[in-house]
């Protein structure tokens, strides 16, 4: 796990600049940096390393191949590389080093911009292509199917630069507006947008490619989730057998590794079928981490150890201890782009502490929209069994009355989330800012200036939901094509790469994603209202009897405790390096709310994200 650099531009490339950019992304990669610069000084492309596969100096990156044609930046792995070098070397390839870098080299020389097709991992880089007398140098740019790793660009007058972080960009410290808007709703900003206005974000399983001579600039999506067409035939046996094989595959895949790997056990059904599958692939005992919260609920510690008896692993009880809003000023250098999901703080301190023991972590992210464990889902068809008779008029005017009651008043989401109707609850019931809330916390001429627009981000969630066949189905592919990528996959990624920690997600391998969401049918997913149903079945299979398979249980933090905590107007203070086009009274009445009782913990802890980010960006920019 990397961070990577680059930069094209019509002047020359100064090399201390280039240097500068690059060692914003040192946490990254605290092994190892590399640059390199082409011969007329137009081109850069800089490299941070965490060298987990290939220790020795023939995984250095940025990497050449052997004519000084094609150069690559990379950050990811690719679990199949050996499979694919075999391929190679069968066709007259030849590979100096063992790195899966390497591979990546060979495979697009092969295959071409293609090549992405063929690899199975978490990956964003960038190919250098000084091109020939068949083709104009180019840059090829992509990024992994489910967006496990970031890559930020800009584009314009003859410049193009991207990075694995936002604050390796150097555009001008301008808000996107529109950004803003989605960030309020969603608490992440999605897809394409970034906070900065210039810079986008290449979005999960796209490809681009640059053009030199001309900086046009082509995108595609090269990956997509298959159609919803479960055999009607299939009994849940058959079922269990092809996503025990897929996923016994996918962590033996995962467990390559030149430097210490252990798994992040919470004693969950995700992560403990990681180390069900882990025992099968290993000779040697897995080593497991498990963060214990003395004397809170929180604390699943006591689950996890028999997981971890009954396989023999080499189990690590790390204890986590209290925390306050303290951490919040620890993590805050860190921010660039904000992220409003609060249990980013606790990822952040697992992290820290895993990285003690290890340099490479399984974990159990994706599972929920796999295989359909989130309580939405039963909550959504039971309301819709109860109250799917009555007219989309009747859920609009309900919806509309609530939500003109102030933030936080208990109640008034559930409501207002029925707007759609029951199964669109995922879509208009934000614990943030809905659209009321945004005109209210957004001043009024910027309001009226977005217009309709200021749906946008309920709209696109609802392109989402369109795609699917079927209740579970469409709100499975809304999850795994929002809050999945863009809120908790970039909170792994940013809590895990501000210690060099590298997170491995095994339900995450493209084939388990495609058989799960094209063959287990929705009532495999969702019946009644138990969730994971055919994920269940498998754990009966393959885990401990005496462990609780209904136990669910998200890491999360008193956030409405802890901002209680402060002052009301030392609070406010916090909130000072909000845009300007955000309604300081708005922002006063919700801190108010919450000192009177109100549940606004999640929207204020979202703006205090919002807010720290912009003093980052000022502060950088200076």
């Amino acid at each position: 796990m990397c961070g990577i650099y680059g930069r094209i531009s019509a002047a020359p490339i100064v090399p201390e600049a280039l240097n500068r950019m690059r060692d914003l992304l040192s946490h990254r990669g605290p092994d190892d940096a590399g640059s390199w610069i082409s011969t007329d000084g137009r081109i850069a492309l800089a490299h941070r390393r965490l060298s987990i596969i290939d220790l020795s100096p023939a995984g250095h990156q940025p990497m050449a191949a052997p004519d000084a044609r094609l150069v690559i930046t990379y950050n990811g792995e690719i679990y199949n590389y050996r499979a694919l070098r075999s391929e190679l070397e069968s066709v007259g390839l030849a590979f100096k080093g063992q790195s899966d870098t390497e591979v990546i080299l060979a495979a697009y020389r092969r295959w071409g911009m293609q090549c992405v097709e063929r690899l199975n991992g978490m990956f964003a880089f960038a190919i250098y292509d000084a091109g020939g007398a068949d083709s104009p140098a180019s840059v090829f740019l992509a990024r992994d199917r489910a967006g496990e790793k970031p890559l930020y660009y800009s584009l314009g007058n003859g410049h193009f630069e991207f990075a694995s972080e936002l604050k390796a960009i150097s555009a001008a410290p301008r808000i996107d507006a529109q950004a803003v808007n989605h960030y309020l709703a969603l608490g992440y900003v999605p897809g394409d947008l970034s906070l900065l206005e210039g810079v986008r974000k290449l979005p999960p399983a796209h490809a681009a490619r640059l053009e030199l001579v001309n900086f046009k600039l082509d995108t595609w999506r090269y990956w997509q989730l298959p159609a919803h067409r479960p055999d009607a035939n299939a009994s849940v046996e058959d079922l269990a057998d092809q996503a025990q094989a897929l996923l016994i595959d996918s962590v033996k895949l995962r467990l390559q590794s030149d430097v210490p790997l252990g798994i992040l056990l919470s004693g969950g059904l995700d992560s403990s079928l990681v180390v069900a599958a882990a025992a099968r692939s290993s000779s040697t005992p897995i080593r497991t981490f498990t963060i214990a919260v003395p004397g809170s609920t929180l604390d699943e510690s006591a689950h996890a150890a028999i997981v971890a008896r009954h396989f023999d692993t080499d189990h690590h009880r790390l204890e986590l201890g209290q925390s306050s809003l303290s951490v919040i000023d620890e993590i805050a250098p860190l921010v660039d782009e904000p992220l409003g999901d609060s249990s980013l703080l606790p990822a952040y301190a697992l992290s820290r502490l895993t990285r003690r023991h290890v340099t490479v972590a399984l974990g159990g992210d994706g599972g929920d929209e796999l295989f359909g464990g989130y309580r939405d889902y039963p909550h959504a068809l039971a309301d819709q069994a109860r109250f799917g008779w009555l007219p989309a008029s009747a859920f609009r005017a309900a919806a509309a009355l609530a939500a003109r009651l102030p933030a936080g008043v208990r109640g008034r989401n559930r409501i207002a989330s029925l707007k759609g109707g029951p199964l669109q609850q995922i879509i208009w019931g934000s614990p943030y800012f809905d659209v009321v809330l945004r005109r209210r916390i957004l001043r009024s001429e910027y309001a009226e200036l977005l217009g309709s627009a200021i749906d946008a981000p309920e709209r696109g969630l609802l392109s989402l939901f369109a795609g699917g066949n079927g209740p579970v189905d469409r709100m499975t592919r809304t999850h795994f094509g929002s809050i999945l990528p863009d809120d908790f996959l970039t909170k792994v990624d940013r809590a895990s790469m501000a210690h060099g920690l590298e997170m491995r997600c095994p339900f995450l391998d493209h084939r388990l994603i495609e058989f799960c969401f094209s063959k287990v049918p929705d009532n495999w997913k969702v019946n009644g209202g138990e969730t994971r149903r055919l994920q269940k079945h498998l754990a009966r299979r393959m885990l401990p009897s005496t462990l609780d398979l209904n136990r669910k249980q998200g890491f999360s933090i008193p956030v409405d405790q802890w901002l209680r905590a402060e002052a009301p107007g030392r609070l406010a203070e916090r909130f000072e390096a909000l845009p300007d086009f955000i309604c300081r009274d708005e922002v006063h009445a919700l801190i108010h709310g919450l000192h009177a009782g109100r549940a606004n913990g999640a929207r204020l802890f979202s703006l205090l994200m919002l807010s720290i980010a912009c003093v980052n960006m000022q502060t950088r920019s200076q």
